[in-house]
């Protein structure tokens, strides 16, 4: 690590020379002329920092390090004049790594997020390691209350970060793991005691099995009756609160464009990289202000090799995830946000392609808000709708989801279980929830839950993404039990203090809760019981039919009649919205598509006894469709 003591802005080294800075442009200094005079630095690096530095967001020489990786003779060089014509001669401390108890005053997040490290202490200083001396003149007060008597050394940007990740990176690792709080995290869930919890349950139900066997027959069938009308209520409340225009947002003037961190967890993504790329850089948001983070499995050599194989753009960085207890999304999530730098942060998948001005309308939507609003859900859809059968069903449910459901609950004020991408959040809100929950394999729908119980809000805003979907059974599957296995275990969690989920949620958000989180995991578990009584329309009897009476019969077809409209309405409206053009016919269809859930669903409940952490991975980059 090249560490060389800096001088502060606004002082001039001890030289002959007379200083200059005070005519200079705001933000460039002397140091920077001379290498610009002698060609050692790129003039469109400086103008581009100094764009940077006038939004008051990082500093010209931080700017130039972070672009600039001593790999070669000249780059070193280049590092070293930089420094030294500000100042002091070079001090490489190669015989020594950094003091870790001082990383841990100042915290090896701290450390990745502000860009500065406490190295040593020498001769009563504590020298301060970081590529800008504007970062380190921002946060001298913070730095002087806990070290004392500080000096600023130059470092370049990734040497800091190596040197942080090899004295605390397992730490950071650990950390990633158990971020959420042990009341509110999943990963005390003990696979072997709900095994032993549902064979006493299935014990003691085995005498009304062998002696009532209709009882017990209707009793789960009015669960599964309770479910469906739940969640029908839902559909059409949700539908209905949409019907009402929402009002504008505020036309305001942001006078400074935030930093904004992007974050893509990439696992076995080595077949959708450079097209992955290709969408990033058509996002239309200045570049100096956009933070991408691709974090990637410390084993996924495929993946690391695809991208170094693509021209990655300054802005995108790829960071190595170390192997831990679980190897989850959310894991990755939280290990990749201690190396975020903005105050914002926005996750997206691999075969993600955004809308070009979603991140500009996101942080504009931030400002028009209040503090309150800590999280945005963009809209998801396809790009690949009629690539098969089980494309088309996947739109069709999708377009719902998206355009309907999600903004009409979050309309009616209820929990919003976020979708696993085009999320954007507060970073500040972010690190108080306690980050993802590592070991939820859907935690976007905990964290949604997490967001509510704090009194907080999401909101959905009309930008679309359009990602890949899935158009084989099997894969198709794997994806949607690995949602039901988190939903499953989302409410279980939550579920652990029911009165003090109520109190924090309030009734109306509980009650949503129940309809949409367990509701639609009963639903899927027993929709067989339902199927079941479409036999009578063939004039097979049913085994309910005498125990409940032709009347209550008859009523509860109409029942199932109508939730099948309703249902295939749904799906009529939200392809409408999103613009798709799928025959309306395949709603038809919709029944065979319902029927894979529940295979989807019981594998979760198999799932949650024998594999209740495991991340059954997506893989994407099948479709030809694909922009």
């Amino acid at each position: 690590m090249t560490v060389i003591p800096l001088h502060l802005p606004g002082k001039s080294p001890k030289s002959d020379q007379p200083d200059h800075s005070a005519e200079l442009p705001a933000g460039l200094t002397v140091a920077t002329v001379d290498l610009l005079r002698n060609r050692q630095v790129p003039a469109h690096a400086v103008l581009s920092a100094l764009r940077r530095g006038a939004r008051g967001d990082l500093a010209i020489s931080q700017s130039l390090t972070e672009r600039t990786r001593a790999d070669t003779p000249s780059d070193a060089r280049m590092l070293r004049d930089l420094a030294g014509r500000q100042g002091l001669g070079a001090l490489t401390p190669a015989h020594g790594p950094p003091d870790p108890a001082l990383i841990d005053t100042f915290g090896a997040t701290a450390c990745l997020t502000e860009g500065l490290m406490p190295w040593r202490r020498v001769a009563g200083l504590t020298i301060i390691a970081t590529p800008s001396a504007e970062a380190f003149a921002r946060l001298r007060p913070r730095l002087t209350a806990l070290f004392g008597p500080v000096l600023p050394a130059f470092c370049p940007d990734d040497e800091l970060r190596a040197a942080v990740l090899r004295q605390r990176g397992a730490a950071l690792i650990r950390a990633a793991e158990t971020a959420v709080p042990a009341a509110l995290s999943c990963r005390s869930y003990d696979p072997a005691r709900m095994a032993r919890r549902l064979g006493l349950g299935g014990l003691a139900l085995m005498p009304v099995l062998l002696w009532h066997p209709v009882w017990l027959l209707a009793v789960f069938t009015l669960l599964a009756i309770t479910a469906m009308a739940g969640f029908m209520g839902l559909r059409l409340a949700a539908w209905l609160a949409l019907r009402k225009p929402e009002p504008d947002l505020p036309q305001i003037t942001i006078a400074r464009l935030p930093v904004v961190s992007v974050i893509l967890a990439l696992y076995g993504e080595n077949d959708i990289a450079s097209r992955l790329i290709k969408r990033l850089k058509a996002l239309d948001y200045p570049p100096d202000l956009l933070d991408v983070i691709l974090a990637v499995e410390d084993d996924d050599h495929a993946t690391r090799a695809a991208l170094a194989r693509t021209e990655l753009p300054l802005w995108i960085r790829v960071i190595r995830v170390p192997a831990g207890t679980v190897r989850t999304k959310p894991r990755a999530l939280n290990y990749a946000l201690d190396h975020c730098r903005g105050s914002f942060v926005g996750i997206y998948d691999a075969e993600d392609a955004p809308a070009p001005d979603q991140i500009r309308r996101m942080v504009a939507h931030f400002h028009a808000r209040g503090s309150d609003v800590v999280c945005l859900q963009g809209i998801l859809d396809y790009y690949n709708p009629n690539q098969n059968w089980l494309s088309r069903c996947f739109t069709i449910e999708y377009a719902a989801w998206f355009r309907l459901l999600l903004p009409g609950i979050a309309r009616l004020g209820l929990v919003v279980p976020l979708g696993g991408t085009t999320l954007f959040f507060r970073r500040a809100a972010l690190e108080e929830l306690g980050r993802w929950d590592a070991h939820n394999v859907t935690e976007d729908c905990d964290l949604g839950i997490r967001i509510a119980r704090r009194g907080w809000r999401t909101e959905v805003v009309q930008t679309t993404t359009y990602e890949e979907a899935n158009c084989h059974a099997r894969a198709w599957v794997k994806q949607r039990s690995r949602w039901i296995k988190g939903f499953m275990m989302t409410w279980l969690t939550h579920m652990r203090n029911p009165l003090r989920l109520w109190q924090e949620l309030g009734p109306k958000r509980f009650l949503g809760v129940q309809l949409l989180v367990f509701g639609s995991v009963c639903h899927a578990l027993l929709a067989p019981l339902l199927w079941s009584f479409w036999v009578s329309f063939f004039g097979i009897p049913h085994p309910l039919a005498l125990a409940m009476g032709p009347q209550v019969f008859r009523l509860l077809g109409a029942a199932f009649v109508i939730s099948e409209l309703l249902g295939m309405a749904f799906g009529m409206a939200g392809l409408l919205l999103a613009r798709q053009k799928i025959n309306p016919l395949w709603l038809l269809t919709m029944a065979p598509y319902n029927a894979l859930a529940t295979l989807a669903a019981w594998k979760a409940a198999y799932e949650m006894i024998l594999r209740p952490f495991w991340w059954d991975k997506t893989r994407h980059g099948l479709s030809d469709d694909s922009p």
